[in-house]
């Protein structure tokens, strides 16, 4: 290029003579010149930067790309392509008058506000600083006679560059930081008891869920901004700058975020010295913000980094996984927290809501991370699932022990249904509502220790065994795949019901009373079959061999009821030894009606106080005990009441007529304390 071609308004620089100046060190302006007159270029307009700048920079900018189009590059043979002469008066004018630009743009900013400010427009500031950096890294390669004004020159490019990078520096802190935000994401989050909240108005909420752009808060316009901002710092030489202020940035906006929805970092030794009620509530947020990180932030933030980085793969990769490594460990290490404090019943609901959340996202999570990041990702997420599993299993066999360590000698009044009864059956239910949860935990992580090894002997093991045994072979010929083969998680719910049968069979003899013992069993016994039968899950993992079975122990169980119950009161009925010689016996009938009053007294006053709730259970037993007595006992007064003579002797032996009979069996059972 023609040095004399350029309408440069400066001097040019030689060795005998520098930059004519004024007294303030301002070039002084020619007349034409086409910049005008500016004295001072801090006093511009804000909104826009004087058009004289911006046109002699770009004319500046295009005569600095024919020079550096010239350039040889790397592919080129250094025989066939020379280098060319140094244009010194472009550089130093290009110079010039980007240092004006910079000027502008520094106050520009300063009026706007940290952030306000985008570079979305500044194509042309953008491009300048492209060749500042292409000049930076090529000057210094060229060989010049004058190499104490290279030297000079080569220095100023460095100090140039230096400060438009520590501007753009500035400003890509200043746009990632404008918008932090604790609210972001503006997508329904979830309160510390797991309670979703909607967002505050319909203009906030996003139009789709994941798109980076609702997620973080930025507007397209910051977006361009932010992503030819980063190419400009990474393409001259300041990745690492770059890099550690996009992190920093994100992961401040991401732990406010956290710190708004009410997570919080513990350590393991934080969580064990909670109580439950503390460590339930934490769990519960852990949950929910697991969830939101693992659906919404995790892939949003990854987008963010593609769309920032979106030249330079390898970095938004790495910026990514450097970013959420962190927190997510931290979710893992919480988790296997939870796993190894001190086991207790009520803890495994949240256990198992902790290891379904891992479960159900761990592929999606997994996806995020290149394959680098895989391997530890992938571990400890399989570490803290397994902890989880295990500790789940724990809990859920010590459920056996407490059954068997329950040993009250205190019997329930009236035969009603025993707290350890209704304790464990609903506790169960609640647990079958995870039954493909508890399924594939046992299935997967069921292959250690029984946490009541050292409790259960060999024989009570083998027995329950051998009864799972016989109750699976009694069914072979079901359809039923579940039945005939049961899962580990069944097996298991199977010894947890054998092991409540024991402990209830003892607690029935603390009656002394084999009916009442019956009504006790019954009452039980009824109580678990109806809350198997009404839960799905429950009645699946029992299987339909069971449930017969143990229906079959209520009929026992009724049968022993009325034969020691009723069957004596009947005996006051029989005909033995009530005829003599063919005639009846006035005074054994008399005795039979006596004995027969006192009798049915005695069993009203009694079994009114036993309680029996199933109204199920207890219609049935009336019932049954109406047709075992009423016909009996009518047949015996129409037989009989002849020989008693009417009047005075009727009415003292023959107190009930079988309606009252009736009327009497009617209030068994009720906890009343009526009497005939």
């Amino acid at each position: 290029m023609d040095d004399d071609k350029t309408e440069s308004p400066k001097v040019e620089t030689t060795e005998a003579n520098g930059p004519e100046t004024t007294a303030e060190g301002k070039t002084p302006k020619k007349e034409g010149d086409q910049v005008g007159e500016i004295e001072d270029t801090k006093q511009i307009p804000e909104e826009t930067p004087p058009s004289e700048i911006q046109y002699t920079l770009e004319r500046a900018s295009e005569e600095l790309y024919k020079f550096l189009f010239k350039l040889p590059t790397k592919n080129d043979d250094e025989n066939n392509k020379a280098s060319p002469e140094i244009p010194e008066t472009v550089i130093v004018e290009f110079l010039d008058h980007f240092e004006e630009q910079l000027t502008w743009h520094d106050s520009a900013i300063e009026g706007k506000g940290k952030g306000s400010h985008v570079l979305e427009d500044d194509t042309l500031l953008l491009q300048v600083v492209d060749r500042v950096s292409k000049l930076a890294a090529s000057i210094g390669e060229l060989k010049s006679d004058a190499d104490k004004k290279q030297c000079v020159l080569t220095n100023r490019i460095g100090a140039i560059k230096h400060s438009v990078m520590c501007l753009l520096e500035d400003e890509f802190r200043s746009i990632l930081e404008y918008v932090l935000d604790p609210s972001y994401p503006k997508t329904k989050t979830k309160d510390a008891k797991g309670k979703q909240e909607e967002p505050e108005s319909a203009e906030s909420a996003p139009a789709e869920d994941n798109d980076s752009t609702n997620y973080s808060g930025y507007t397209p316009e910051m977006l361009s901004s932010l992503t030819k901002i980063a190419g400009e710092m990474i393409s001259g030489g300041y990745e690492s700058e770059c890099v550690e202020i996009f992190m920093i940035s994100r992961r401040i906006a991401f732990e406010d975020n956290l710190n708004h929805i009410g997570f919080q970092k513990f350590s393991i030794d934080d969580a064990h010295k909670m109580s439950w009620e503390n460590l339930e509530g934490e769990i519960t947020t852990w949950i929910s913000t697991f969830l939101e990180c693992a659906t919404v932030y995790f892939p949003c933030e990854k987008k963010l980094a593609d769309v920032v980085f979106t030249d330079y793969p390898m970095i938004s990769s790495s910026v990514f996984s450097n970013f959420t490594r962190g927190a997510m460990l931290q979710f893992l290490y919480f988790a296997e927290a939870v796993a190894i404090t001190k086991q207790s019943s009520e803890k495994l609901f949240k256990i198992l809501d902790m290891y379904e959340a891992l479960r159900d996202k761990t592929a999606a999570l997994e996806n995020l991370y290149p394959r680098e990041w895989l391997n530890e990702i992938k571990t400890e997420t399989a570490t803290a699932r397994t902890r989880l599993g295990e500790a789940a299993i724990g809990v859920f066999c010590d459920l056996e022990n407490s059954i068997k360590s329950d040993t009250g000698k205190t019997p329930v009044p009236g035969g009603a249904v025993h707290p350890l009864t209704s304790y464990t059956m609903n506790y169960l239910k609640y647990a079958c509502e995870y039954k493909n949860t508890l399924e594939q935990i046992f299935r997967e992580h069921g292959k250690i220790e029984r946490s009541d090894s050292s409790i259960r002997t060999d024989f009570e093991a083998s027995e329950v065994d051998q009864n799972l045994r016989n109750n699976n072979n009694s069914n072979s010929n079901s359809n039923n795949n579940e039945e005939n083969n049961p899962s580990p998680f069944s097996n298991q719910l199977v010894r947890v019901m054998d092991m409540l049968d024991a402990n209830l069979e003892g607690r029935s003899k603390l009656y002394n009373n084999v009916p009442l013992s019956s009504i006790f069993m019954m009452n039980n016994g009824r109580y678990i079959l109806q809350k198997i039968k009404g839960s799905t899950e429950m009645h699946e993992a029992m299987g339909n061999t069971w449930c017969r079975k143990k229906s079959s122990d209520l009929r026992n169980y009724h049968k022993i009821y009325q034969r020691e119950t009723w069957g004596r009161l009947l005996g006051c009925l029989r005909l033995e030894g009530l005829m003599i010689k063919g005639k009846v016996a006035k005074p054994v009938l008399k005795e039979r009606f006596k004995n027969f009053n006192a009798m049915f007294e005695e069993i009203h006053r009694i079994q009114t106080s036993w309680v029996v709730k199933d109204e199920q259970l207890q219609s049935e037993l009336r019932v049954s005990i109406s047709a075992l007595v009423i016909p009996a006992y009518r047949s015996f007064v129409g037989r009989f009441s002849q020989y008693l003579d009417p009047g005075r002797q009727t009415e003292k032996y023959i107190k009930f007529q079988p309606e009252d009979i009736e009327n009497y069996i009617d209030e068994l059972f009720d906890g009343g304390k009526k009497k005939p």
